[in-house]
């Protein structure tokens, strides 16, 4: 199970859960989702295994 937190700027990061939230992220106002998210996809779960979190920035998508 992962926890998934957005910010103003409708960030996303993903966390395993009970996890504290890492340092990149603790300047900025996160709320947390009210609903777990029991999967994520598969590219999620590698980079959360590898870094212990999960960032995208609302942004990123807007590119393509």
């Amino acid at each position: 199970m992962f926890d998934v937190y957005v910010n103003d700027k409708h960030d996303l990061l993903v966390v395993p859960q009970g996890s504290q939230l890492p340092v990149i992220g603790a300047f900025r106002k996160w709320r947390k989702k009210k609903a777990r998210a029991i999967s994520v996809s598969d590219e999620i779960k590698s980079i959360v295994q590898k870094h212990g979190h999960y960032m995208r920035k609302l942004s990123d998508l807007r590119k393509y």
